[in-house]
């Protein structure tokens, strides 16, 4: 199975993305799975992973009435107030249903580098593991510090980086996201999207070539066995058309072998996210 491994939808309301600003008015529109089915059939992808945008219960249950309802969408990463004392009880219904795969809280707009550390986070993510739940991780560089001490003080849960932590691409900048992404790797508990990068570059500017020193990177940190290919679509849309990304680790990851490839391109998400 080809999967893309991140991607999201919407029925756009102003007031509900608010972080759609100026500049950015190609995603003022609704994402439905309609729009991403010949996407993906050009690309030879057979499913997706849908990934909370918004942070509420309802956006939840609305990505897998989504996902119900169109076999293309395999599972859904979904958002749960992991700081409730009825963070326990929500789980268990949303975890009822086969389709909710893991759960994502937007850690990069959280202003305290640390949040992935307070107390009443950890506690409610300590039970993701007993529902069968992964964890994607949402970050900016100067978050992985923190990651770090939470994935090794829960080696139990199966955590994912989503889109190589943000490195800035734009900036040319490496050294320390390098350094903290190679010690991110050192927890077998964590693999790596190879995701959002466009949107890190320069967007109308960017060339493949910009993309390779952060691809050697994950490569030698975390191998085939624990990177996933995913679009960000449609938020990948502000840099590039789907099949231009979708080209991007295409191409790079072709040096592999057909089983390496094929594991970054769908094997990897599947195991780790427990896709049918």
């Amino acid at each position: 199975m080809r999967i893309d491994s991140h991607q999201h939808f919407w029925a756009y309301v102003a007031a509900e993305y608010p972080w759609i600003g100026p500049g950015m008015e190609r995603l003022a529109r609704d994402y439905l799975p309609a729009d991403l089915a010949p996407l993906l059939a050009a690309e030879g992808i057979d499913g997706s992973v849908a990934v909370q945008a918004r942070q509420s219960l309802a956006e939840s249950r609305w990505l897998l009435e989504l996902a119900e309802a169109r076999p293309l969408v395999k599972g859904v990463v979904g958002w749960v107030n992991l700081q409730s004392e009825r963070v326990g009880d929500e789980l268990h219904l949303l975890a009822a249903n086969p389709k909710f795969v893991g759960v994502r809280h937007v850690v990069q707009d959280e202003p305290d580098p640390r949040f992935v550390l307070g107390e009443d986070f950890v506690r409610g993510l300590r039970l993701l593991h007993r529902h069968g739940l992964t964890y994607d991780l949402l970050l900016y560089p100067h978050q992985l510090a923190a990651a770090i001490e939470l994935v090794s003080l829960v080696p139990e849960q199966p955590f994912v980086v989503d889109h190589l932590a943000k490195p800035r691409i734009a900036a040319r900048e490496i050294d320390g996201w390098a350094r903290d992404i190679g010690a991110i790797a050192r927890h077998d508990n964590v693999c790596c999207k190879v995701s959002g990068m466009v949107t890190e570059a320069v967007w109308q500017g960017w060339k493949r070539d910009d993309f390779t020193p952060y691809l050697d990177v994950v490569l030698e940190a975390f191998g085939p066995e624990r990177l996933m290919a995913g679009s960000d679509w449609p938020v990948c849309l502000l840099a590039g058309e789907y099949a231009e990304v979708a080209a991007i680790a295409r191409e790079y990851f072709a040096r592999l072998s057909a089983r390496e490839q094929a594991l970054v391109h769908g094997g990897t998400a599947a195991r780790f996210y427990g896709l049918e």
